[in-house]
């Protein structure tokens, strides 16, 4: 087989490959899980021990990893020749025998075959299109039940639980029933979606609501001042109660980057945008670092992290620990837990 020959072959297999993407990715990665259009997982390769910074796109196979820069790749078959430690042409090979596509054995593909591929192609894409409609349909559905549940919260009392915990004050927030946090998610300065936190520190999001390139804003932004993003609330409030700048929460360490860069969409290169990233030292790679150092690069911005003192426990991970850890009051936070 020549090398022409084969990287057509690879790049055909890459592309039928994309049409059975969660079940070959079910088989590879057995303990992932789909996550909207992603299948995010453990990378076996780094031995890791749990998800979160292994990510593989359904749409078009393109593949990273937030710990590791150097693992990435653009399809399903790069990806198979990372796992399997392979050349990409045996990657591809194993692929072609899984899906049983037949196109090693018969050489490079027949026009019938390049025929058949077209149309499920177009056919993925159709497929594709409708289940954009179903999930737009149902982030407008959350966002519907984020302002009615928004409208019948009233303001969050100090007493709360959690926020006594944490250390922190209610700001923005609102309160239900049982003492239930409401965090608002924002997306172009409109509502899109809550996080609720239950007054043991139990956390979820509004079913089928918009989470990626949105955030909780605490405080105003106004062009030119430094604005903080953290990971959580309860980190964000910390931040804005000792700098008194407008602080913004991204929720978790993949939302990041993606709310830096509408960060800068919506206000520009004028805004000091600063990232105050988690510092993950009992998880393996780092995690929180790693995407705050991401977010920090790709849009621009500083990049700060908690400085531990001396006798500080490795569990403390972020800059609400070090403030309860200052304070005489992290294992009191972490009983309430």
């Amino acid at each position: 087989m020549d090398n022409r020959n084969a990287c057509e072959l690879i790049r055909q297999t890459a592309a039928l490959a994309l049409l059975s993407a969660e079940h070959l990715l079910s088989g590879w990665l057995p303990d992932g899980a789909r996550q909207g259009r992603e299948w995010i997982a453990r990378n076996i390769v780094r031995g890791d021990r749990r998800p979160g910074s292994f990510g593989v796109n359904l749409d078009t196979g393109k593949w990273n990893d937030l710990a590791d820069s150097g693992a990435h790749g653009g399809d399903l078959v790069s990806l198979l020749a990372y796992l399997r430690g392979c050349r990409q042409v045996e990657a591809a090979q194993e692929i072609d025998w899984q899906l049983g596509l037949g196109l090693f054995k018969n050489g490079a593909a027949s026009a019938q075959q390049i025929g058949r591929r077209q149309a499920s192609e177009q056919a993925h894409r159709e497929a594709m299109q409708r289940e954009q409609q179903h999930l737009e349909e149902k982030q407008r559905q959350a966002a519907s039940q984020a302002a009615r549940l928004w409208k019948a919260g009233r303001e969050a009392e100090p007493s709360n639980r959690y926020l006594q915990a944490k250390g922190v004050k209610p700001y923005n927030l609102r309160q239900l029933s049982g003492g239930r946090l409401l965090v608002p998610l924002q997306a172009d300065g409109r509502l899109v979606n809550l996080q609720i936190i239950a007054p043991d520190g139990g956390k979820r999001f509004l079913a089928g609501g918009r989470v990626k390139g949105c955030y909780s804003q605490i405080g105003a932004i106004a062009q030119g001042e430094r604005v903080y993003l953290c990971e959580g609330w309860a980190t964000g409030a910390t931040l804005r109660a000792h700098t008194g700048c407008a602080v913004v929460c991204a929720m978790n360490a993949g939302n990041l980057k993606a709310a830096a860069l509408a960060l800068r969409e919506r206000y520009g290169d004028a805004l000091e945008l600063v990232i105050a990233g988690d510092d993950d030292r009992q998880t393996l790679g780092n995690p929180g670092r790693t995407a705050a150092n991401h977010a920090a690069n790709a849009a621009g911005a500083l990049v700060i992290f908690p400085e531990w003192p001396a006798g500080a426990p490795d569990a403390l991970s972020d800059f609400n620990d070090l403030s309860l850890w200052h304070a005489g009051r992290y294992q009191q936070a972490e009983a309430a837990r």
